[in-house]
């Protein structure tokens, strides 16, 4: 995969666009997101007003956790998206939504996968995670059965997780949410339906990708992410002999 990011290519209604939607978010996200994205965001220093230039991203978040942000055409097929993360590259869109597309999208495009993402590649151990995660799939997408069920743990942590510790409101973490004015409202109100972070229970819930989701999974900690690692490598071997033997 060899694209670039043009950046001169970026039109002044493509930079308005991405005014207008960092600008919404930013207003309607504290008290809702994790304090460690807002800190992100100073730390790759995104502009309010300017598309962010991947080179200069890159810049400042590879030294922090390895990782870099790589140009992709769209969504990419699942060996090169999971080989990709795995080698600490995260794909993301090169293209933005038009004016007539704020509030809906079919595909994620750069404000979802940059403003979204790119903040929480700043912490070491949702790194960590991640990469592993992806490494864990790579060695299983031959099977689309099992890599379904890794992809409703990306899912429900990477992309649509919360946070919550005992006692507090959930916060958000996933960049599902982050990028998305109507779900960063609706996943922490008291209405919708939160479950504990749990590897049998997301590997059983199916994923929705046409409208908001109809429940969410909490970790109290991006550890206890890594931390579920194991049994989730051993909940998919088992998964994997079981199909099998059939």
């Amino acid at each position: 995969m060899n694209l670039t990011q043009n950046y001169s290519s970026y039109t002044e209604e493509n930079h308005k666009v991405w005014a207008i939607l960092f600008q919404r978010q930013i207003e309607n996200l504290p008290g809702k997101a994790i304090p460690e994205f807002f800190e992100g965001l100073k730390l790759v220093n995104f502009k309010p007003d300017r598309i962010p230039d991947f080179a200069e991203v890159n810049q400042r978040l590879k030294p922090l956790t390895g990782f870099e942000v790589v140009p992709a055409p769209g969504i990419v097929d699942d060996a090169l998206f999971f080989s990709l993360i795995a080698d600490k590259k995260f794909p993301a869109t090169v293209w933005i939504r038009s004016m007539e597309q704020l509030d809906y999208l079919e595909e994620p495009d750069m404000f979802h996968d940059v403003f979204g993402h790119v903040p929480l590649l700043t912490i070491p151990v949702y790194c960590e995670f991640l990469a592993a995660l992806s490494a864990m799939a790579l060695q299983h997408v031959d099977r689309p059965d099992v890599i379904d069920k890794l992809t409703r743990i990306y899912w429900y942590t990477i992309e649509f997780g919360l946070f919550r510790k005992a006692g507090d409101k959930a916060k958000i973490y996933g960049a599902g949410i982050l990028s998305s004015v109507g779900e960063s409202r609706l996943s922490v109100a008291d209405e919708s339906i939160k479950y504990g972070f749990d590897v049998d229970h997301i590997l059983d819930t199916h994923y929705i990708k046409e409208t908001f989701q109809s429940q969410y999974f909490c970790i109290e900690s991006f550890e206890e992410l890594v931390e579920s690692l194991p049994k989730i490598s051993e909940a998919i071997e088992a998964m994997r002999k079981q199909l099998e033997e059939v």
